[in-house]
């Protein structure tokens, strides 16, 4: 089992149905499609290498990331995190 988390570079939405139809439109449009591979905004990389210092792939034996490496799961101005769900408190 695991926790996702999608986490991205941008307003905040004013409300949850908002952020919904964000995070569905960047979903689709950076994360759905294997053709077009884009790369990852620069702020998206320095949170995901931030993640990674503090919680990298392996800690104490236990994985962290359900879907290592973490940063081939961001593209543009998302990332999707999944997490394992035993560590998903911690993280």
């Amino acid at each position: 089992m695991s926790y996702d988390l999608a986490v991205w570079d941008g307003e905040l939405p004013p409300d949850d149905h908002e952020a919904g139809s964000v995070y569905d439109e960047l979903y689709e449009r950076y994360l759905e499609s294997d053709d077009v591979v884009i790369p990852p905004a620069q702020r998206i990389v320095d949170y995901v290498e931030a993640l990674l210092d503090r919680y990298p792939d392996d800690i104490d034996g236990k994985m962290v990331w359900a879907s290592p490496p973490v940063m081939d799961e961001a593209s543009g101005p998302i990332v999707y995190l999944v997490m394992s769900y035993s560590k998903a408190e911690e993280v």
